[in-house]
C-alpha cells in the first residue's frame, strides 16, 4: 500500500492535465488542485497498512448485509476520489458476474485488473458520459463520429479509442480511468462498445479541470468548499492505445448496457447514502438558523422543519432497506437491492430543492447579504456589524453569520449549484433511476392487490 506522500509523488508521471487554460505541471503542488490532492493523500495514511499483501478497508469486497452497513459507513466519511474507486471497483465485479456467461475471458480479465488495483493501491475514476454531439442521433449517425468514445483502429496487441468523457469527478487526481459505454448499444455501433482501463498518463489522454473551489484568499465565508473540493474533469481521448489485457468490452453491442447499468447501482448507492448525511445537514441548519432569528416556535416554521425531517427519515430507511434487502452474487459479493436503491436515490434527488427552499424560506436574506468574518473583525465597523447580526443575548452577531455563510455556502454559491445539479446527475438523471425502479418493481403484485382490494379475485389470472 501507498502512503500520503508517496501517493503525491505517483502523480508526478508526465500526466497532460490543465486548469484555467494553463497545463499543470505539477497538480499536487497547485495552490489549488493540490488541495484535493491532499485530501486523497490523507485518505491514503488513514488506510496505510505496511503488510506486503494489504488491501484497503474500503476496497474489500462486502460479502453481506453486514458487511456491506459497514462498507456504507466507511465512505460516509471518504474523500471522494476514494470513493469513486470503490465504487469502480465494485462496478467492475457487478459487470463481470452479469458477462461471465457470453464472455468468460473477459471476466477473467476484469477479476485479474481488480485484483492488481488492490494490490497496487491506486486511485480509479469512472469516465461514462460521453459529449453526445446532437441528443437526437446515435452515436453512429452523429455529424461527427468521435461524440461518443470509440475504437478507431484494432490491432493484434490491443486497440486505439478516440472521443471525449465529460463530468469525470476527481480524474487528474486518480491514477486510472475506467472508460465505459454511457447507454447500451445497437448492432452497427460495435465500435462504440468499448470498455476499458486507461492510465491516467497514457499517451493522448488530455484532461481539463474545472472547480467550485472558491477564489477568495480568506475562505472563512467558505466554512465548506474553502476546506474541500473536488475538481471535476473533461478528459480527452487523442487515439490512445489501450493493451488487450485492460479491455474489457469491445464489439459487442447487446453487452455495452451492463457496465452502465452496473455502475449506476453503485453510484446510486453513494449517492443515496451521501444524501442522508446532506439531508440531515439541511434539517439542522434549518433548526438552527430558526433559533438563531428566535422563530423556531412560529408555526409555518416548526411545519417546514417537519416536511424536511420526514424527508431526511424517507431518505434513510431507503438506503436501510437497500442494504438489508441486499443479493449475494456467486462470487460472494453483496449488492444492494435494485428497487430500494433507485426508488431512494430519486427521492432525494427530486425533493433536494424542496427542502433547500424550505431552509432558504426559513433562513431569510442574509443567506446571501450577511457581512464576511474579515468585516465583523474590522477595528471601525465589526462591532457594529456583529451588534445588529445578534438577535438576544444568547446569539451573538458572529455565530449567526457564520451560520449564514455555511448556508450559502452549502445551497446558494458555487458548491451550491454543484451540489443542486450532481445530486440529480450522478449516477444518471432522474429519468434512470425511474426506469430502473419500474423494472424492478413487483407489479403483478400491486395488480393482484388491487384485484384483492376490489373483490374481484376471479380476475387474477389475467395478470
Amino acid at each position: 500500500m501507498m502512503t500520503g506522500d508517496e501517493y503525491r509523488a505517483s502523480l508526478d508521471d508526465g500526466r497532460e492535465t490543465y486548469f484555467e487554460g494553463e497545463r499543470i505541471e505539477n497538480v499536487a503542488a497547485h495552490p489549488m488542485l493540490g488541495q484535493t490532492v491532499d485530501s486523497a493523500a490523507a485518505g491514503y495514511d488513514r488506510f496505510y497498512d505496511p503488510a506486503p499483501d494489504a488491501v484497503g478497508a474500503f476496497m474489500k469486497v462486502p460479502g453481506s448485509a453486514t458487511e456491506l452497513r459497514e462498507q456504507v459507513e466507511l465512505h460516509e466519511s471518504v474523500d471522494l476520489l476514494t470513493h469513486v474507486t470503490y465504487a469502480s471497483i465494485m462496478t467492475l465485479l457487478t459487470a463481470a458476474d452479469r458477462i461471465e456467461g457470453t464472455l468468460p475471458e473477459n471476466a477473467r480479465r476484469i477479476r485479474e485488473y481488480v485484483k492488481d488495483a488492490q494490490r497496487r493501491d491506486i486511485r480509479i475514476t469512472q469516465c461514462i458520459t460521453d459529449a453526445k454531439g446532437d441528443r437526437s442521433r446515435r452515436p453512429g449517425n452523429q455529424d461527427d463520429p468521435d461524440q461518443y468514445v470509440r475504437v478507431i483502429e484494432r490491432r493484434d496487441d490491443g486497440v486505439v479509442i478516440r472521443g471525449a468523457k465529460l463530468h469525470i469527478s476527481a480524474a487528474s487526481m486518480g491514477h486510472e480511468l475506467m472508460t465505459i459505454p454511457t447507454k447500451g448499444m445497437k448492432p452497427g455501433e460495435e465500435d462504440y462498445s468499448i470498455a476499458c482501463m486507461v492510465p491516467v498518463n497514457a499517451p493522448g489522454v488530455k484532461i481539463i479541470n474545472t472547480t467550485y473551489a472558491p477564489r477568495h484568499e480568506d475562505t472563512r465565508d467558505f466554512p465548506i468548499s474553502g476546506r474541500h473540493h473536488t475538481p471535476e474533469g473533461f478528459v480527452i481521448f487523442d487515439d490512445v492505445f489501450v493493451p488487450t489485457e485492460r479491455v474489457f468490452l469491445d464489439g459487442t453491442p447487446e453487452l455495452a448496457a451492463v457496465f452502465a447499468h452496473s455502475l449506476g447501482l453503485w453510484e446510486r448507492l453513494g449517492g443515496l447514502a451521501a444524501m442522508t448525511r446532506s439531508y440531515d445537514a439541511l434539517v439542522g441548519f434549518a433548526q438552527l438558523i430558526s433559533e438563531a432569528n428566535g422563530l423556531d416556535r412560529v408555526s409555518h416554521i416548526r411545519e417546514k422543519i417537519s416536511e424536511m425531517l420526514i424527508n431526511a427519515t424517507l431518505i434513510r430507511a431507503s438506503l436501510e432497506a437497500a442494504i438489508e434487502n441486499c443479493q449475494v452474487t456467486s462470487d460472494g459479493a453483496a449488492f444492494p437491492d435494485e428497487l430500494y436503491t433507485n426508488a431512494g436515490k430519486y427521492h432525494g434527488a427530486a425533493n433536494w430543492s424542496l427542502m433547500v427552499r424550505h431552509l432558504h424560506d426559513i433562513g431569510g436574506g442574509s443567506i446571501l447579504t450577511a457581512p464576511g468574518v474579515a468585516d465583523l473583525e474590522n477595528g471601525h465597523v465589526g462591532d457594529l456589524a456583529r451588534k445588529y447580526m445578534g438577535t438576544m443575548q444568547s446569539v451573538d452577531g458572529l455565530y449567526r453569520a457564520k451560520l449564514f455563510h455555511a448556508i450559502r455556502d452549502y445551497t446558494a454559491d458555487s458548491f451550491g449549484g454543484w451540489n443542486a445539479v450532481t445530486n440529480i446527475q450522478a449516477g444518471g438523471g432522474l429519468y434512470a433511476q425511474r426506469l430502473v425502479s419500474r423494472l424492478h418493481y413487483d407489479m403483478d403484485r400491486a395488480k393482484r392487490t388491487a384485484l384483492e382490494t376490489a373483490n374481484m379475485a376471479e380476475y387474477a389470472d389475467r395478470v
